[in-house]
């Protein structure tokens, strides 16, 4: 009898669709266009490209823009085809892309040692990490011009995820600390810092005001600023520490006397929760149908985390 013939078993691979070439220098950051047959990069070759499918088959660039530093983060929003970009100088800046994605406009530039990029589409606010250990919350969409500082690492924050459906902000840094930011209460602007010659609470003056030394008779002080209320205080007006969790202060900061007696007990209530990674955070991914985050450090680990209990 012959030997029964069986069928070769199928081999399932993935298929290379296109390469798109001719990036100088490392690619940090690509989207795919939705809806488009295109793509959007930024590299480390300070270019912002956005390749389009040609006729030909083949992708070639219908926007090629040198920015002023090499591009290491980005965010893309197709709704508004509002593109934000990372420098590594320290700089944010906005584009408007045209509907045929043929021309890029830009919006605004903000300053901040941008280290990570995230966007919640639904309110429209723009997150920035920074090498200064700030998270920067930009009111986009309301074109408020609002930009609300958030402190809660003690190292710069490497990567920023945003869960839309809870809006809860993950920021991991540096430091190994894992921080989930409740972005669903009303925040506060934190006030600019006031200018003075003297304390804006005892009119004692401060070290460089020569002339009312000579006139009081008293030696100069050395300025500090309330975070609550942006007044130039000395620091015996300023003496207490306070958390200021709407103003993005999770951490004690100085604060005036008649500040820290005015803030209560409810506004010192916290809006995140800390965790600790043991290990120092690269990147971050958040799988928000699972609640899984990703997290990648300097000691070549990748570690798998169940936020169920603290995303929701």
């Amino acid at each position: 009898m012959a030997a029964e013939i069986q069928p070769k078993p199928l081999t399932r691979k993935p298929i290379l669709l296109q390469r798109v070439e001719g990036s100088q220098e490392v690619v940090n950051m690509a989207v795919i266009v939705p809806k488009e047959e295109g793509v959007i990069s930024v590299s480390e070759d300070r270019t912002v490209r956005v390749w389009l499918k040609r006729d030909s088959g083949q992708y070639w660039p219908s926007i090629y823009h040198a920015m002023p530093s090499p591009c290491s983060c980005m965010s893309f929003n197709p709704e508004t085809r509002r593109l934000s970009i990372g420098l590594d100088n320290g700089t944010i800046s906005e584009f408007i892309l045209s509907e045929d994605y043929n021309k890029m406009t830009p919006v605004k530039n903000y300053q901040g040692g941008v280290t990570a990029l995230c966007w919640d589409p639904v309110q429209r606010m723009l997150f920035s990490g920074s090498s200064d250990h700030s998270v920067i919350m930009w009111d986009i969409g309301g074109r408020k011009g609002t930009a609300i500082e958030l402190q809660g690492h003690n190292d710069k924050v490497q990567s920023l995820s945003y869960a839309q459906h809870t809006r809860q902000l993950i920021s991991c840094g540096g430091d190994g600390g894992i921080v989930v930011w409740n972005m669903d209460v009303e925040r506060q602007e934190t006030p600019e810092w006031l200018d003075s010659d003297s304390c804006q609470k005892c009119d004692q003056p401060f070290f460089w005001n020569f002339k009312q030394m000579w006139d009081s008779k008293k030696i100069g002080l050395r300025q500090h600023h309330c975070r609550k209320c942006g007044k130039a205080v000395c620091g015996k007006c300023s003496s207490k520490r306070s958390s200021i969790p709407l103003m993005g202060f999770e951490f004690e900061v100085r604060v005036c006397d008649s500040c820290h007696e005015a803030i209560t007990d409810e506004e010192r209530a916290p809006t995140a929760t800390f965790h600790d990674s043991k290990h120092n955070i690269v990147h971050v991914h958040f799988d928000e149908t699972r609640g899984w985050l990703l997290t990648s450090g300097t000691d070549k680990v990748i570690k798998l985390w169940d936020m169920t209990p603290v995303v929701s």
